[in-house]
């Protein structure tokens, strides 16, 4: 539905730090589909661990947000769309399984709610049919 070139017309994130290769489905308000191919050439491979590569639970998390903050992107004003998103919490993050070379995130978000420019949503993320990370993230758009 949106390749990488859309995506970085939304997202202000560039290599190393842009965690999403694809959305595969959006509901605009309610609930976005997203894929991140976890490769070894990974700049944090190297360092996280040597002989034993696992991709750091803070970047899957990020991948979440990202992943989130296109959904909210898609789903808000033009006003809001001239903002910045800011991450501003992670509630009930639980790792289940490590995520490696070679894996394919594939991660939903959904919304919670939205209220007074809040968004929170309940993001899983799954490698094939196996859920390995889930969150719930709340953000907002603020000011640049």
């Amino acid at each position: 539905m949106l390749d990488v070139n859309q995506i970085m017309e939304i997202l202000p994130h560039r290599y190393p730090f842009l965690m999403v290769d694809r959305i595969l489905e959006v509901e605009p308000g309610k609930r976005i589909v997203g894929i991140k191919n976890v490769t070894i050439n990974e700049p944090f491979f190297p360092g996280h661990f040597p002989g034993h590569p696992v991709m750091p639970g803070v970047l899957i998390i990020e991948a979440m947000a990202q992943i989130a903050g296109i959904m909210a992107y898609l789903a808000s004003s033009e006003a809001d769309r001239e903002k910045v998103t800011y991450f501003m919490a992670i509630d009930n993050a639980r790792f289940r399984k490590p995520v490696k070379p070679g894996d394919q995130l594939r991660i939903e978000a959904e919304t919670i709610y939205t209220k007074r420019g809040i968004w929170s949503m309940a993001c899983k993320a799954y490698v094939e049919d196996t859920l390995v990370t889930e969150a719930e993230l709340k953000a907002t758009f603020a000011d640049k």
